[in-house]
């Protein structure tokens, strides 16, 4: 009994609910999700950069990498040494100092990449970079991009 009378005082002490709160209380208490927009109107350019210097760095690694498991696996199944007896097959006894790893050998290969991979890390970056600076000039025009954010229940 004295659980009810302080109800009762609680809820005398509240203001009266509205229509739409009383309505809500009957639905079962269930409040809708939260909601809230936000609009992206401009990206910090030194951020990007940043970012996308480190991200390109890590693509590079992967495909420096990538590249030397994958030659790697070629010299283990005995791929060079299968075209270079091809090339002596085809061409003849002239062609007996032909060896297919003074073209595409793993050192040649491995270095043709690094070297890609460090034009990669500059026009990533240099690109990413750009993009941001665009990005804040086109969004100071029409507003930017803007992102609806709701909560789950």
């Amino acid at each position: 009994m004295s659980r009810a009378s302080e109800e009762h005082r609680a809820n005398a002490a509240a203001p009266s609910p509205t229509k739409t709160q009383a309505t809500k209380a009957v639905a079962g208490d269930k409040r809708p999700p939260r909601r809230a927009r936000l609009r992206l109107t401009r990206v910090d350019p030194w951020s990007v950069m940043k970012t996308a210097f480190l991200l390109s760095i890590a693509l590079g690694i992967v495909t420096v990498v990538s590249v030397l498991m994958v030659w790697s696996v070629l010299d283990a199944a005995g791929v060079w040494e299968s075209i270079n007896k091809t090339v002596t097959d085809i061409v003849g006894d002239d062609a007996s100092s032909f060896d297919v790893e003074d073209y595409i050998g793993t050192s040649r290969v491995l270095g043709f990449t690094v070297l890609v991979s460090v034009i990669d890390v500059v026009l990533l970056t240099a690109i990413a970079t750009l993009g941001a600076f665009l990005y804040n000039m086109a969004a100071a025009l029409l507003g930017g991009i803007e992102v609806t954010l709701a909560e789950d229940n």
